[in-house]
């Protein structure tokens, strides 16, 4: 048996414990949630790319894998305490499976080195604003294939509304992401 050194122990148990407070915040962020319409308003997309940004994609993945999976089985991690496949694979199960790409677009961003704090919230806010743009195109996508509607009317249903709400949250993820990314290695 192989015997691993005490450094990489602490970095599996690093990475381990940021996934699991991941996790912890994606779920505690999807409870604070306005129901309005099929989707309601959570702070699930603040959690997903602020987490991409500070974990990296290893890690930042892991968290997203984790979460989902948790949920699949029944943990209540969802947005209004939803568990199970018939919420992952309902109506906003698009946008959930969408988090893997809102998550890693700020991850890879996370290894540009820019120093310049303006530039790098910028960089952080666009990559952001990419991943959450993949995710609506799923998320769209899901409900269309799921209710038989037009793309016109998912669009007006559950990407319109939310556009200014994920640009605000999204806005205030790049700025902490760059105050914060000095803390989390």
């Amino acid at each position: 048996m192989r015997n691993i050194s005490g450094t990489t122990r602490r970095s599996i148990s690093k990475s381990l414990a940021y996934s699991a407070l991941a996790v912890a915040f994606i779920t505690a962020c999807a409870w604070i949630s306005v129901p309005v319409g099929p989707i309601p308003v959570t702070l699930q997309t603040f959690a997903v790319c602020l987490i991409g940004a500070l974990l990296g994609p290893r890690r930042g993945l892991a968290a997203i894998g984790t979460y989902l999976l948790m949920g699949l089985v029944g943990i209540p991690v969802f947005a209004g305490f939803g568990a199970g496949p018939a919420t992952l694979f309902g109506p906003t199960g698009g946008y959930l499976f969408g988090f893997v790409f809102a998550v890693a677009f700020p991850a890879f961003i996370k290894f540009i080195p820019v120093k310049n704090a303006w530039g790098r919230t910028f960089l952080f806010y666009a990559s952001m604003l990419l991943g959450l743009a993949v995710c609506y195109l799923f998320g769209t996508l899901w409900f269309v294939n799921l209710y038989h509607c037009t793309v016109a009317y998912a669009l007006g249903m559950c990407v319109v509304p939310y556009l200014l709400p994920d640009a605000v949250k999204l806005s205030l993820a790049a700025l902490l992401a760059v105050r914060l990314e000095s803390v989390v290695r």
